[in-house]
């Protein structure tokens, strides 16, 4: 009995040792401009981590719908050991997995990993934009989360950006009171003012100043194109990485003042608030209700004559953009292709009715590029211009403008890597790149023939092993490897190519099938097969230059 009650002390004591060892931290202060910060150190790991710092003053009450504002100076100490809240936002994709601290207009925060040690100044930095359409995400995702990239020697940044209507409203009254006579784009705005802040603070962490490459998934990926063309941000930035997007016809293209500030007004007038005062005196509650039960998806992006004066193809074409090495691609299924379909079957007829339909004058054309005599064939083709249309055209212009307009290195990839099964079965893959539980009202995907949407997050930024819900195989964890070097390569020396990678060849102005990397178990350069699809939507779309 001695012995059996000694045994169970020892498991005991051994198991409050092994829960004391889970907590690795101890707290480490650093002093930036606005006062001194203090986050975590994890002796595991080396890395430094600062959850949760105020880039900007609260866009609240006065500050709503305004661009950002300095933050006050603080005394003392600010813990920042735990993610601020995420913006305002309704559940448009259920699968989002925030590890924020709820909602709130007051959500202008950002993060820092870094791997900096004593005595060591001069890293590189990545500042990583979320995606979700202008109207959800947030930057404590932990597919997002930079503690991988970090151990690459990379100070890694996540930044918080307002969303919907309080990021992207436009009113008249809203440009009268503004210095410089706009509206909306708030949301880019909190983006290039964060990167104000990390010329102004990085170095307190670590990194250099004049090293900053800017990346981003989708809206994220949207808004690196942006922020490229802005004449506000272009000069902060040392390279630029796209995944899937840019702010180009058809995809979250712009619209001139006037239009924004008449859908602005029109939306306030139906809600029964067209004074600016009015809809200002509103809690967030009654501008959340409203938004939501107008069943808009978003408000568009400005030309405004301030952050963004013209358009991505114009700005581009007068070489007015960030001359940086631009780093661009997207995944081989973006978009299922029943979104092509409209819900018909895949069958070589209905293929050939829906291309009549959409393209009456250049359907021959459109059959020839998207072959389609087979059942499978139909498949893959109906989910090629679904994709194209969607967004991987829109990402393939912007990586044909700044490879024709630009003497710096532009490297396109192609993501192939399909996911493995579903590591609990009670759940089913989302929209927006995670998983939701299963039941009547959930919608079902499609079993997927290529890569799709926004799945490609967790392989680059090296967190699949935080990302539980895929039976990742040894082939995953290959896949991710070589992306995360890849990128953090190309943060370092605004090329991918290093070490025992595959050979990355650079896209050359003026060739026709241009060089990208499949990434996949076993990536490899090829030459693009069918950049003729992307040269007719180029005129469908008219961003021809």
């Amino acid at each position: 009995m001695r012995q059996l009650l000694n045994v169970m002390l020892c498991l005991f004591v051994f198991s409050l040792t092994a829960d004391s060892q889970t907590n690795n931290y101890f707290a480490v202060q650093t002093k930036i401009q606005n006062g001194t910060i203090e986050g975590n150190y994890d002796v595991k790991s080396g890395m430094q981590f600062y959850f949760g710092i105020p880039f900007a003053k609260p866009p609240v009450g006065d500050l709503r719908w305004k661009a950002p504002q300095q933050p006050e100076n603080w005394k003392g100490v600010k813990e920042t050991k735990k993610f601020a809240a995420r913006p305002i936002q309704g559940m448009v994709f259920g699968d989002m997995k925030s590890r924020s601290d709820g909602l709130s207009e007051d959500c202008l925060y950002l993060n820092v990993w870094t791997p900096v040690k004593r005595n060591v100044k001069g890293l590189p930095v990545l500042v990583y934009f979320y995606g979700g359409g202008f109207v959800a995400g947030d930057g404590s995702e932990a597919r997002y989360d930079g503690e991988a990239m970090a151990k690459k020697g990379i100070v890694v940044v996540t930044v918080n950006y307002r969303l919907g209507i309080f990021g992207f409203f436009a009113h008249p009254e809203l440009s009268a009171e503004a210095s410089y006579k706009a509206s909306g784009n708030y949301g880019l705005l909190d983006q290039q003012f964060a990167l104000q802040w990390v010329q102004k603070n990085i170095e307190a962490f670590g990194g250099d100043p004049k090293h900053v490459t800017i990346a981003g998934e989708s809206a994220g990926s949207i808004s690196v194109s942006y922020l490229m063309a802005s004449p506000m941000s272009k000069d902060l930035i040392a390279g630029a990485i796209g995944e899937s997007g840019a702010g180009i016809n058809p995809t979250l293209a712009p619209v001139t003042l006037d239009v924004a500030e008449k859908t602005g007004l029109d939306f306030a007038t139906k809600a029964g608030y067209p004074k600016l005062a009015d809809l200002r005196k509103l809690s967030t509650k009654e501008i959340f209700e409203i938004y939501q039960e107008s069943k808009r998806f978003g408000f568009p992006v400005v030309l405004d004559n301030y952050f963004l004066p013209a358009s991505i193809p114009d700005i581009f074409a007068a070489k007015k953009q960030a001359m940086v090495p631009l780093l661009v691609g997207w995944n081989s299924a973006e978009i299922p292709g029943m979104a092509f379909m409209a819900g018909q079957q895949y069958t070589h007829d209905n293929f050939v009715n829906r291309a009549k339909k959409e393209y009456p004058k250049d359907y021959d054309l459109v059959l020839k590029l998207y072959p389609n005599d087979s059942t499978k064939q139909v498949e893959w083709s109906a989910t090629q211009l679904a994709s194209d249309r969607f967004i991987a055209y829109s990402t393939w212009k912007w990586f044909d403008l700044q490879r024709v307009n630009s003497n710096q290195l532009v490297f396109r990839y192609l993501f192939s890597r399909i996911r493995p099964p579903l590591a609990d079965q009670s759940l089913t893959s989302g929209l927006a790149g995670g998983t939701v539980k299963k039941d009547a009202n959930a919608f079902k995907m499609p079993e997927p023939i290529g890569a799709p949407h926004a799945s490609e997050i967790e392989y680059c930024m090296g967190n699949l092993s935080i990302v539980p819900d895929y039976a990742w195989t040894a082939d995953d964890y290959k896949v991710s490897e070589t992306m995360l070097n890849y990128f953090a390569n190309f943060v370092k020396t605004g090329n991918p190519n290093g070490g025992s990678l595959p050979e990355w060849l650079p896209a050359k102005a003026g060739d026709q099938n241009p060089d990208v990397m499949v990434i996949d178990v076993n990536s490899k350069g090829i030459k693009a097969p069918d950049d003729a699809r992307y040269q007719f939507l180029d005129g469908a779309y008219g961003n021809r230059k």
